[in-house]
């Protein structure tokens, strides 16, 4: 099997209903996230994926949804509030959690026929999350 991978970097707000602890509270990353692609064989030019195929679709998707966004679950009495302002907001069926986020990634980079295989999400530099796709 063979992989690449590309790593984006975007920043992003977030909050975590229902969780006791600092990041009950409206902060903000930095985030590092790693798109690993992997295919049995190469495509004719003897790649996966041209690198710059990955980072431009994913980029411009991670740009256009979750840079510089709070990113919130759908129910958070915050989105209210931030949308009346025209504040911008990522809206998300369970609560933003680094994990969460890796598989909204997946998804958006799956939907565009990428074969990804995982993504790793850094919140901070000691911690990562991923999902990947099962064997």
């Amino acid at each position: 099997m063979y992989s690449v991978s590309e790593t984006v970097f975007f920043s992003y707000g977030h909050r975590l209903l229902d969780y006791d602890g600092k990041c009950a509270h409206p902060h903000g990353h930095n985030a590092r996230v790693e798109i690993r692609l992997e295919a049995a064989a190469l495509d004719g030019r003897g790649m996966v994926v041209d690198f710059e195929e990955i980072g431009g679709q994913v980029r411009e998707w991670v740009d256009a949804h979750l840079d510089h966004r709070m990113l919130l679950r759908r129910d958070d009495p915050l989105v209210k509030a931030l949308t009346d302002l025209g504040e911008p907001v990522f809206l998300m069926e369970v609560s933003p959690t680094a994990e969460a986020i890796a598989k909204v990634i997946f998804d958006a980079a799956a939907s565009r026929g990428l074969p990804v295989a995982e993504v790793r999400v850094w919140e901070t530099e000691a911690s990562i999350a991923s999902y990947r796709r099962d064997p």
